[in-house]
């Protein structure tokens, strides 16, 4: 049978057509093969340092919780590895008064169930939170990161608006915290089981999970693809991920480097070395935007005496620590703020040390024999709360350490029960308004020294709504120096994010606010 030689032609080139696509570049979560096959079904695993609280957006205040939750839910905004607040969820914003702000939410948007999220889906995410006992008859843990958001109202299917009580100046910076539910799924089912079966809108669903084992999530292929400032847009290349928490260092490290980790959290400074002579791995850093410090309770002997305070951080070599025990990876502080942070006030130095003067001022404050003194601290901080002891007992403070179970500890702090502690603080926005309120506001959430000063309580309520920013970062500024003044920490140590992954990871970088994102990793 002859052939039209029209029709050869077109034979001919829809033929060469196919060979090209079994040889080019694969799809949206497709890769290459050396032997030409696409391959979309292998799985990333992470290794996580901390068991995870709730698969609940609305029910923890935890940064590994949040790490994983988010990649199952997206929020209207969210931040990229350079500290950029980008639209996720939203499409865009803005402020029509000081204490409005409307969203337009992004149209064709889909929760793993199927559901069309839209504008009562948002308003009911922020309702749950800001409602006290709306949560199984509890009041969402978040609600303090909404600050004087007061409602968020539907205004048609795709605009909400927020209205706050006062102007809030971190309000755009905080809002990345807060995931969007879908609100039929929720109501029909109720918050436990969503609690156990979670819905997102997120660029993986969930399988399966234990809280302190493993959760195991799949790619989300209707997934809307996730800010358009953040490529690649679209689903994600990984088919499956796996958070699998690894408490122990060594395991986590010898995880990644057997291949059976991809990803790893908290390099310790003592590996670093050995990870980076691992043809197989990458390490990687950031800045971070966690402080390191020493509260004491300053309405209790002897650390109600401004000299004995002042005489701990004379005591305390802090530049020694970072150097011995974190390998160089730290600066020592001179003051609440790592230097990264808005208005940090770079006209204070560290007290720096001298064992000398400390002496002295213990002398002047009566306490020329030293005095008895439990350093408490949790688990991850007890080599830093050994040292510390170490340095006190050379300038005659009889210090030892007592290591505490967190849930048991902080509610002993905030009421005054103890004396002296070693801990952290994550502030992921690196706004003062992120630390320096809850630990020296009086009464504040995470006020382990038991601080109160009225001048320093004035200036932290007015720079709480201050739009001008100079304005808003003189009286941050002023604070730091009361603070510093009055020496309410032993100021400690800012350090970087150090985590690692194997070598064939693609398209990941830390991220200051500890967030793994996993939507766009790729294994090559």
């Amino acid at each position: 049978m002859k052939i039209k030689k029209s029709v050869f032609i077109v034979l001919v080139v829809v033929l060469f057509s196919l060979l090209l696509a079994g040889c080019g570049g694969g799809g949206e979560g497709e890769k290459q093969s050396a032997d030409g096959e696409q391959q979309t079904d292998y799985t990333l695993v992470v290794g996580m340092k901390n068991s995870i609280l709730t698969l609940d957006p609305a029910m923890h205040r935890d940064r590994e919780t949040e790490t994983v939750i988010r990649n199952m839910f997206d929020g209207l905004v969210t931040r990229t590895t350079d500290m950029e607040i980008v639209p996720e969820l939203a499409e865009s914003w803005e402020a029509t008064s000081p204490t409005e702000w409307i969203f337009k939410i992004r149209e064709g948007v889909t929760f793993h169930n199927g559901e069309k999220l839209d504008a009562e889906d948002v308003a009911f995410t922020f309702s749950r939170i800001l409602t006290e006992e709306a949560i199984d008859g509890q009041t969402s843990p978040r609600k303090g990161l909404l600050g004087t958001v007061e409602a968020v109202e539907k205004v048609d299917d795709y605009t909400v608006k927020f209205i706050l009580s006062e102007p809030w100046p971190v309000f755009l910076k905080m809002l990345p915290h807060q995931q969007i539910v879908p609100k039929d799924y929720i109501t029909e089912k109720g918050d436990q089981y969503f609690a156990e079966n979670p819905v997102g809108a997120g660029p993986f669903k969930f399988v399966s999970g234990d809280l302190s084992g493993e959760i195991i999530m799949e790619r989300f292929e209707e997934y809307y693809g996730g800010s358009p400032e953040i490529e690649p847009v679209g689903p994600a290349p990984a088919s499956q991920v796996v958070f699998k928490i690894m408490p122990e260092t060594s395991s986590r490290i010898a995880s990644l480097q057997r291949g059976e980790a991809h990803i790893i959290q908290e390099v310790p400074s003592h590996m670093i070395s050995q990870l980076e002579s691992d043809q197989n791995v990458q390490v990687k850093r950031c800045i971070g935007t966690t402080v390191h410090f020493i509260a004491m309770n300053t309405t209790k002997e002897p650390f109600d005496d401004v000299k004995v305070r002042k005489a701990m951080n004379y005591a305390v070599d802090m530049e020694k620590i970072v150097e011995a025990i974190l390998g160089g990876n730290g600066q020592a502080l001179a003051g609440p703020l790592l230097p990264e942070a808005f208005a940090h006030n770079d006209q204070l130095n560290p007290y720096g040390y001298d064992a000398e003067k400390a002496e002295q001022l213990l002398a002047e404050a009566g306490y020329e024999d030293g005095f008895p003194l439990i350093i408490d601290c949790k688990e991850s901080l007890k080599e830093i709360a050994d040292a510390v002891a170490s340095q006190l007992r050379k300038v005659g403070v009889d210090a030892s350490v007592r290591v505490w179970d967190w849930g048991v500890l902080g509610p002993k702090l905030l009421n005054g029960e103890r004396s002296m502690v070693v801990e952290d603080w994550g502030n992921s926005t690196l706004d003062p308004y992120g630390i320096l309120n809850p630990q020296f506001l009086t009464g504040g959430r995470g006020n382990y020294a038991c601080y109160s000063n009225q001048e320093v309580d004035r200036l932290l309520k007015e720079a709480e709504s201050i739009v001008d920013q100079e304005e808003r970062a003189e009286k941050y500024k002023q604070v730091q120096q009361i603070v510093y003044d009055d020496a309410a920490w032993v100021f400690g140590y800012g350090t970087d994010v150090i985590e690692a992954c194997t070598a064939g990871v693609q398209n990941w970088e830390p991220s200051p606010d500890s967030r793994i994102n996993l939507h766009d990793v790729a294994i090559e």
